[in-house]
């Protein structure tokens, strides 16, 4: 595996480790609109990345892409230097969310594996990022956390927020505004029979917040009640 990859190779490794994360194989579709790219280039790029030798991805046409173990360590290292950063960001230099994305997005590639160990010990080996996704350690293994989904809970009950979606700058900071945030806890008050839109109350503030069917399968939590 070559010492260095483009920014282009990351952004697909990341984006590709990320779509397979359920166990299935990411689209060209999908890839296409993630990177904001045709559906064409993302094919040409495919077909590169499973000739590198060794090979990072698995590709046939028509039925998608996965890593290899190769793609899939490259892409864990370039993971684990985004959220490592971004959390940084956030504790140390006073970053919102949405802000602290966006930077870690460019920092991910030009930090050193040197900055990227001080940063890690210097925010104390943390586990999960601030959004509650886990962070992979020196080792690349990746800490693991039971978890039901928002769109899961019942009407009544209380839980425990463990992990929101971070790739939406615009909904992430929906989320930090309205204390749908990691740590924090929610009752769940009601969910509409015509479109599951759920409507909620964060314990610690009281506020209450309405969130779509959509956004409901992508918020992690551990029921406390």
């Amino acid at each position: 595996m070559p010492e260095t990859l483009s920014t282009n190779i990351q952004d697909y490794l990341k984006h590709i480790y990320e779509l397979t994360a359920s166990g299935v194989k990411a689209s060209t579709n999908k890839l296409a609109e993630k990177l904001g790219i045709s559906a064409a280039s993302v094919t040409n790029m495919l077909q590169k990345l499973a000739k590198i030798e060794p090979p990072y991805v698995i590709y046939q046409k028509y039925q998608g892409v996965h890593l290899t173990q190769s793609g899939r360590v490259a892409a864990l290292k370039i993971i684990r230097r985004h959220l490592l950063v971004e959390l940084y960001l956030i504790e140390t230099l006073g970053y919102g969310w949405h802000e602290a994305h966006q930077e870690a997005e460019i920092l991910e590639h030009v930090v050193s594996p040197l900055l990227e160990s001080r940063i890690d010990a210097a925010l104390g080996y943390p586990k999960f990022s601030p959004h509650g996704d886990p962070i992979p350690d020196s080792n690349l293994a990746i800490p693991q956390q039971e978890h039901i989904l928002l769109s899961g809970l019942e009407v009544g009950e209380t839980a425990l927020i463990l992990r929101v979606p971070h790739e939406d700058p615009q909904i992430l900071e929906y989320l930090e505004k309205s204390g749908i945030i990691p740590g924090f806890h929610i009752k769940l008050l009601s969910c509409a029979p015509h479109d599951q839109t759920l409507r909620i109350q964060v314990v610690e503030t009281g506020e209450k917040v309405v969130i779509g069917p959509s956004l409901s399968k992508e918020i992690a939590l551990s029921v406390t009640d």
